[in-house]
């Protein structure tokens, strides 16, 4: 067997599982290590035959990559064990080994880098022994326990590095790690470049970032056959011959974030796609054949239904794409994500598929993208991290987007317009009105120049400034705009739609500032049934409408009702939005004080201090419609 690796380091719990399932005998006896590439499963099963040597009679290594050559081993094995003279066929040296092994126990045979499980089952011998298999390929379940062999844990990297290279510190380290991704490969090979250069770990994290390709193709681990550039060229290639559809996947996805990809994204977005992945993803079957193709790789692995890349993987792969085909996968990314748009930003049940979609959005830079429908899927993506609760996040996003838009497109590019108005919905968040103002402004003039009075692009900037008049204290102005936006999207779009009950709610929010608690009222009661009738009852635009009206309720005197309506949307907002999110809180807050006040009832509400009054808009509910298509947010 190779010679042990005496610079191993960790995975003792994997080791410790593997001895106790291989003892275990049955089935369990035959373990398929599966993973990624340069993951560590061969040295893990080096490790494993060195460190539990002693408990076996016979430990045999089986280089199992080309089906072909194992007869030549095993007859080489059976010389060793005096059951196959030389020159005897293959197929019988097969046999009498097998034969030789099932009789004794103690035995460990290696299969290393098996290729697919169909062509490895007639040689394993069953009977006492144990058998260790390392692939790049799942599917081992008819012949073996898998055993999925992942990263290493961030301690078992550090600890790597630093047996390596002394002179690190912990977080020295830590930051090599972190951009390596914990892949053991690419960690033993960034140990021995900075050991060998004495490279200081702040300039590789620089190589790695700005000339990852180069760098990974640098310096061959004694431990491993070829560096990690080397290893993702030779596996893309095979993959290329073997499948170029899913070949095709593997550059797509190099474009994405190392995040889990959804499969289903690339099915939804198979019209887009260039033939012949077209017509594999539209197709269930050769879908999953595609699939078993590319998993089998080591390029990506499975995650339920979803493909994970690891980061390094893919600025290998990125590096080692010719540039016109780099700008076709590329492109092909960005329609995949346009395919799989999540939706309306205002439902909480797309916003998980929202979180899963960022951070691939992201990694495609919109802000510099020429992709119209990537833009606007962008400034989508912003509404829902400001509906999520994330002013912060949509602000670092939307600030971007508006900066580098305004720059290269023009301050009246539609596209700017857009940012701006999901920019202005990250400041309200933040309570930065002023700016928020000064945005919807700007918004609100071009468009009713360049739209016209009544584009829905046009009542949406007004609706925006209406409520930024609000909060900044200014409410007979909002009022006015409010009352004029109402009226014409209730003429343009009918009473029930819900950008009319968005400015009839915010309106009714600016009556409450006014003091004109009566017509609030009236106005978020009528605003609440039609929302409940069209959005649902958990909406959170009909959860918004619920807050305000029991505000306009408490200080009518109507505590009972108000405690009742708050209780109810307080209940249904920790179910929709979390326990975190700013509108729970806003209820929360507003149960707190109107209970406390029922505690009280002598205690006039004049005299309630401002901190324990009920919070009055709870509304986050501006629209866009996106430029060039049908999506709204």
């Amino acid at each position: 067997m190779p010679a042990r690796n005496l610079g191993f380091t960790g995975r003792e719990a994997l080791l410790a599982t593997l001895r106790d399932a291989l003892a275990s005998g049955h089935r369990a006896a035959v373990q398929a290590l599966h993973g990624m590439g340069g993951v560590g499963k061969t040295q893990l099963a080096i490790e494993y035959a060195h460190r539990f040597a002693d408990g076996y009679d016979v430990v045999w290594w089986v280089n199992a990559e080309n089906v072909g050559l194992i007869g030549e081993q095993f007859a080489a094995l059976g010389e060793d064990l005096g059951c196959a003279r030389p020159g005897l066929p293959l197929d019988a040296v097969r046999r009498g080994v097998l034969a030789a092994l099932r009789e004794r126990g103690n035995w460990l045979l290696v299969f290393d880098n098996a290729t697919r499980p169909e062509e490895l089952a007639d040689w394993l011998p069953g009977g006492g022994g144990h058998v260790l298999i390392t692939s790049r390929a799942g599917g081992w379940d008819e012949v073996a326990v898998p055993v999925e062999v992942d990263v290493l844990d961030r301690m078992e990297s550090v600890a790597l590095l630093r047996h390596r290279i002394s002179r690190l510190s912990l977080d020295e380290a830590d930051k090599v790690a972190e951009v390596m991704g914990d892949l053991p490969l690419a960690i033993t090979q960034a140990a021995g470049y900075m050991a060998k250069t004495g490279l200081p770990a702040s300039e590789y994290e620089e190589l790695l970032t700005t000339r990852a390709a180069e760098i990974l193709a640098e310096g061959k681990p004694v431990s491993y056959p070829m560096p990690l550039a080397a290893a993702t060229g030779l596996a893309l290639g095979r993959l290329r011959d073997e499948d170029p559809a899913a070949a095709e996947v593997v550059a797509i996805c190099s474009f994405l974030a190392p995040d889990p990809i959804s499969a289903g994204w690339l099915v939804r977005a198979a019209p887009a796609l260039p033939s012949p992945l077209k017509d594999r993803a539209a197709d269930p079957l050769s879908w999953r054949r595609l699939l078993a193709a590319l998993f089998s790789s080591a390029l990506v692995r499975p995650d339920q239904n979803c493909i994970v890349m690891h980061r390094l993987t893919q600025a290998i792969v990125r590096n080692q794409l010719p540039g016109d085909l780099a700008v076709i996968a590329r492109s092909h990314a960005g329609g995949v994500l346009v395919a799989g748009h999540p939706g309306e930003t205002r439902v909480p049940a797309n916003w998980s598929e929202w979180g899963c979609m960022l951070p691939h959005l992201l990694a495609l830079d919109p802000a510099n993208s020429a992709d119209p429908a990537l833009r606007s899927m962008a400034v989508d993506a912003t509404w829902y991290l400001s509906r999520r609760g994330d002013s912060e996040g949509a602000y670092a996003i939307a600030q971007s987007l508006h900066r580098q838009w305004s720059m290269t497109l023009g301050p009246h590019d539609p596209h700017v317009i857009l940012a701006g108005g999901g920019l202005a919905e990250a400041l309200r968040g933040l309570g930065r009105y002023g700016e928020a103002r000064e945005l919807d402004q700007f918004n609100l003039h071009w468009s009713r120049s360049a739209l016209g009075e009544d584009h829905p692009e046009t009542l949406a900037s007004a609706h925006d400034l209406a409520v930024d008049l609000r909060r900044l204290g200014e409410p007979t102005l909002s009022r006015e705009l409010g009352m004029d936006t109402w009226f014409r999207r209730r003429r343009i779009l009918g009473d029930d739609d819900p950008e009319t009950l968005s400015s009839a709610g915010n309106l009714a929010v600016t009556l409450y500032d006014l003091g004109d608690f009566r017509a609030a009222r009236e106005l978020q009661e009528d605003t609440l049934g039609r929302r409940r009738r069209v959005l649902g009852e958990d909406h959170p635009s009909t959860l918004a409408s619920a807050t305000n009206l029991a505000s306009a309720l408490w200080e009518l005197g109507e505590l009972e009702a108000a405690r009742e309506l708050n209780e109810d949307t307080l209940a249904r907002k920790l179910r929709v939005l979390g326990d975190g999110h700013p509108d729970t809180l806003i209820s929360a807050r507003n149960l707190a004080a109107v209970r406390r006040m029922l505690r009280q009832p002598s205690e006039p509400p004049a005299t309630v201090a401002d901190s324990d009054r009920p919070s009055g808009p709870a509304l986050r509910s501006s629209s866009r419609t996106t430029f060039g298509g049908s999506n709204t947010t």
